[in-house]
């Protein structure tokens, strides 16, 4: 390290966590807490990047993906979400299953290896509909990876089948899915969950949905929505309940931080986060989340430059092409609503990274000549973004 930034660190007061960042020892609440309480965006991020480069060196990961929002029709009214409508909304709609499927073609046309499906729980589809959704997608596209439904659709979905959890889950696999997204985790504070989302499920399922997935087998992902009602403590405290889970099932295959978009929403009044909280939950995360191996910039939150930032500060995923993105969109984001394959390499390299395409269980993926994806390796990245590029 440079003499200039050992000085940002330790004038900084971060002496003690930049020796345990190098010798790999894990950090405690209290160091997360005296992170936070850092402004200095460069010590934060050099720290973050410390690991970052340890675990995956200069491989930044994408992958060619598509978001289905079958339906944003949603019993619940979550305080923060712009995206649940009550059916006789003049915006509200519902996808037929010809709508998903082409949809899904559209996506397997451009050679991608991921559907990303979720939705708002909607009051009168029932649980075969949704079963013959997700048979619908695994007949007509196999090669593609079904990621669906968040920890309070399955609930939903549970209720919906009058079966167990893991019943429920062990139904979908079946007909086809794939593995769990991370949404809806938002903070697990149970009272920060009755100011923004009363009436979703609480911390503790949450977690046991997930603990249930890692169980029958299925990868998820896991999230932090910043930047509405919680503090630096609730979302160290987040951070601790996601490692204890991974330490128990090794399931979660990313950490994604979502930055909150106020707008439309019930939380209109409150400002938007700005870029240095943003810098701070992606490197402490980065820092405390030691047995997570990805760190993931979701750019249709956080911008596409802030994303590029990012790659520098503990990042080393900029998730992929999207295509169809209404969730955040409805939330008045700015960002596209996808990007090519192409843009998102130009992005990581123009950040001084190398580009490495993944499928969704993160095992790189190399394409022939004609475009056609296969996973090169069982093999998870970076061992396999190294076979890649010795062109195994």
């Amino acid at each position: 390290m440079s003499s200039l930034l050992e000085n940002r660190i330790h004038r900084a007061g971060l002496t003690d966590i930049y020796e345990k960042v190098q010798q790999g020892r894990r950090l405690e609440r209290a160091d997360g807490l005296r992170l936070f309480a850092c402004n200095d965006i460069l010590a934060l991020s050099h720290l973050g990047n410390i690991v970052r480069e340890r675990i995956h060196g200069d491989f930044t990961y994408y992958n060619i993906n598509r978001h289905i929002n079958y339906s944003n029709i949603c019993i619940l009214s979550c305080k923060f979400c712009a995206f649940g409508k009550k059916s006789k909304d003049a915006d509200a709609y519902e996808m037929t299953l010809d709508d998903i499927l082409r949809r899904a073609d559209e996506i397997a046309a451009a050679g991608g290896t991921e559907i990303h499906m979720v939705g708002g729980l909607h009051p009168t589809w029932r649980f075969p509909e949704y079963l013959a959704i997700v048979r619908a997608l695994r007949q007509r596209h196999a090669q593609i990876h079904l990621k669906a439904f968040t920890a309070i659709e399955i609930k939903w979905l549970a209720k919906l089948a009058r079966l167990s959890i893991r019943e429920t889950l062990a139904a979908l696999i079946e007909a086809g899915l794939g593995s769990l997204p991370g949404g809806g985790a938002e903070v697990l504070d149970d009272g920060v969950r009755d100011q923004i989302c009363k009436g979703k499920e609480s911390s503790a399922e949450w977690l046991d949905i997930h603990r249930t997935a890692h169980d029958l087998g299925l990868k998820s992902t896991c999230t932090l929505l910043y930047g509405h009602v919680e503090t630096a403590e609730h979302r160290v405290d987040h951070m601790l309940q996601l490692r204890e889970l991974q330490d128990e099932t090794g399931g979660f295959q990313a950490f994604i931080p979502l930055r909150f978009h106020p707008e439309n929403t019930q939380l209109s009044h409150l400002p938007i986060t700005r870029g240095v909280e943003s810098v701070k939950v992606h490197a402490i995360g980065r820092l405390m989340l030691d047995n997570i191996s990805n760190i993931k910039a979701f750019w249709i939150m956080q911008g596409v430059e802030m994303s590029q930032y990012l790659l520098r500060a503990g990042v080393n995923d900029l998730d992929g092409t999207v295509l169809e993105e209404r969730i955040t969109h409805m939330a008045g984001a700015r960002t596209p609503q996808g990007l090519t394959s192409k843009r998102l390499r130009m992005l990581i390299r123009e950040a001084g990274r190398v580009p490495i395409e993944r499928d969704t269980l993160y095992r790189a993926v190399k394409r022939d000549a004609d475009g056609f994806a296969w996973s090169t390796t069982e093999k998870q990245v970076p061992a396999a973004a190294e076979e890649v590029l010795a062109g195994v």
